[in-house]
């Protein structure tokens, strides 16, 4: 069992250091809270209507922004997974960055950018399927609009992920609901993994967030869920062996056939 954590934030676009404290901040209650794991949403610590301040915002995982994350998850016992705008090798990525404090970042690129804006902005990562084992936990990472393709999910889910960590910054609009507390569910249960689905709340100049961060059960069902406006700290214990009946019940994994 792990109890983990998601912060729904509304990021200031552009100022990194306000948004780092905040993820510090959410880290801090997280662990009081007795969570090992704290996910926080898609570019959190650039913002993600940064604009084109991306480019000079962008740092390397070696760099300042991802050890202050690293020096935060060491001293409070917490991996932490946030989303930050890569550079490499000349262009940018839309990653995601898992630090515990102990072992070397890993990152995380998105591979299905969404619309002019992103396309823009960065360059795509390649899927893949890779796992990050902590604390027992096998994890995934995609990143917001990645979660849409059930090939994607479907990838991990056969590599043996337990959950599937989505930082995203779904925009308000009319089918941003249907996303975020009907696609999700399903996404979970179609694949018998936990999904955590965590959203920026509020707005920008560029763009407004639905907020409805959630994290989800094998079985589908809601163990946490936030609503459409404010910020809010969702914990949730991940218990893979109590949703054994589910896989019984739905042997997706065990019947696919690619």
């Amino acid at each position: 069992m792990m109890r983990i954590a998601a912060i729904q934030t509304r990021a200031l676009a552009g100022d990194q250091e306000a948004n780092r404290a905040r993820i510090e901040e959410a880290a801090r209650a997280a662990a009081a809270a007795g969570a090992s794991l704290l996910i926080a949403p898609e570019l959190a610590l650039p913002g993600y209507g940064a604009g084109d301040d991306m480019r000079m915002l962008a740092q390397t995982p070696s760099g300042d922004l991802v050890a202050r994350l690293a020096l935060v998850a060491n001293e409070l016992k917490i991996a932490i997974i946030a989303g930050f705008a890569e550079m490499a090798e000349e262009q940018i990525h839309n990653s995601a960055v898992f630090v515990d404090g102990q072992n070397p970042p890993i990152v995380y690129r998105k591979t299905h950018l969404y619309g002019d804006y992103e396309r823009g902005l960065f360059a795509a990562g390649h899927p893949s399927a890779s796992i990050i084992e902590y604390g027992g936990l096998r994890i995934g990472i995609l990143i917001c609009y990645d979660v849409e393709f059930p090939e994607n999910v479907r990838r991990l889910a056969l590599a043996g992920a337990h959950l599937i960590a989505v930082p995203t910054a779904l925009p308000a609009t009319d089918h941003a609901e249907l996303i975020a507390r009907k696609m999700i569910p399903v996404r979970a249960f179609e694949n018998q993994v936990f999904v955590a689905y965590v959203n920026h709340c509020g707005a920008d100049d560029l763009f407004r967030y639905a907020g409805l961060s959630a994290i989800a059960a094998p079985d589908g069902t809601l163990l946490a869920a936030a609503d459409s406006k404010a910020e809010a700290l969702l914990v949730a214990d991940i218990r893979p062996h109590d949703f054994a009946a589910s896989a019984i019940a739905a042997p997706y994994l065990r019947d696919v056939h690619l």
